[in-house]
């Protein structure tokens, strides 16, 4: 049993261990990593991610950030490959076999066959003498020194190193593609992340509680408009065109300062030029601007045409922080 000081001892010393291999990698790239990613960039066909035990859970990843990223990929088995998925290959793939020695049997087995079929085979292994650096026509270096693992055997620096190297492909990939937030948010329409990219305030708007008052509505009217909508605020049109809004501590205000508000007509407790926001804008914009001003509502127009009240609540249920 180790002590909590040893833990910690241990702990950081793997990551500096990781961090160092990782730092060692700009030595490596060279042409190698230039020509194969232009290569990767030109090619009409797919990027096909292929390797064996822990270099293959690497592989699915860098396949999970090149197709979110705007490099279609697909992942193959070394293993299954040589029993009939070597199908899924078609002409103008281009595909990066991943092994940290690149002498595995399957490794050994698989390249013959993929060099066959004529297609671009890239590399990323920790061997440049190996089977597989030899058979390639790029190989990106990823050696380690060593492996955090006490002893030397479980995969963890090369790893890392494995998985850093994709993830500088698919960064160099996307600057060469001109890969945009917007493009980003086509591949990720779901939670958060989607929403925050994709959600636009008209999408936001309940149209059924639109609340508005003309300038020469009575209070009991702004009241009762404020109370039916249930959004805290009512805006005062004039001929579709927002002229102002009255929130509920408006009308607190006033009636903490008048004993009678009788002859009191909307236009006159109103607050003029409100925060506005067009339907067309990002919903993350609009949660932007009432965190910037310390509000609860945007009144929505397009066109300067009244459109609806946005409110902070309906931004938070969706998650979008």
């Amino acid at each position: 049993m180790i002590s909590k000081e040893n833990i910690l001892a241990l702990a950081k010393k793997t990551i500096l261990s990781e961090s160092e291999s990782i730092t060692k990698l700009t030595d490596f790239l060279d042409d190698n990593f230039s020509n194969a990613t232009e290569i990767i960039f030109k090619s009409k066909g797919r990027l096909v991610v292929t390797g064996i035990g822990k270099s293959a859970i690497i592989a699915q990843k860098m396949v999970a950030t090149f197709n979110s990223t705007g490099t279609p990929s697909l992942f193959l088995h070394a293993s299954e490959a040589i029993h009939g998925d070597l199908g899924m290959i078609q002409n103008d793939d281009v595909i990066i076999c991943i092994s940290k020695s690149g002498n595995s049997p399957e490794i050994k087995v698989l390249v013959p066959l993929l060099k066959r079929f004529g297609n671009t085979l890239i590399a990323i292994s920790g061997n440049m003498s190996s089977f597989l650096a030899k058979g390639s026509d790029y190989v990106l270096n990823t050696t380690v020194d060593s492996e955090s693992c006490p002893i030397n055997l479980a995969p963890t620096n090369s790893t890392t190193a494995q998985l850093v190297m994709g993830d500088a492909l698919a960064v160099c990939l996307m600057e060469m593609r001109g890969f945009k937030a917007e493009d980003f948010a086509k591949f990720h329409p779901g939670g958060a992340l989607g929403k925050k990219l994709l959600l636009k305030v008209n999408d936001m708007l309940e149209h059924s509680l639109k609340p508005a008052v003309s300038p020469d509505a009575s209070i009991k009217k702004v009241i009762f408009e404020i109370s039916e909508k249930r959004l805290g605020v009512t805006a005062v049109v004039d001929q579709n065109k927002v002229i102002g809004i009255i929130t509920d501590g408006d009308i607190r205000r006033m009636l903490n300062e008048r004993d009678s508000f009788a002859d009191l007509t909307a236009k006159d407790i109103m607050t003029k030029n409100p925060k506005l926001i067009q339907a067309s804008d990002m919903v993350v914009d609009a949660l932007n601007i009432l965190e910037n001003f310390s509000i609860t509502q945007l009144v929505v127009v397009e066109n300067e045409e009244y459109k609806g009240v946005l409110h902070l609540h309906d931004i938070l249920k969706e998650g979008i922080v």
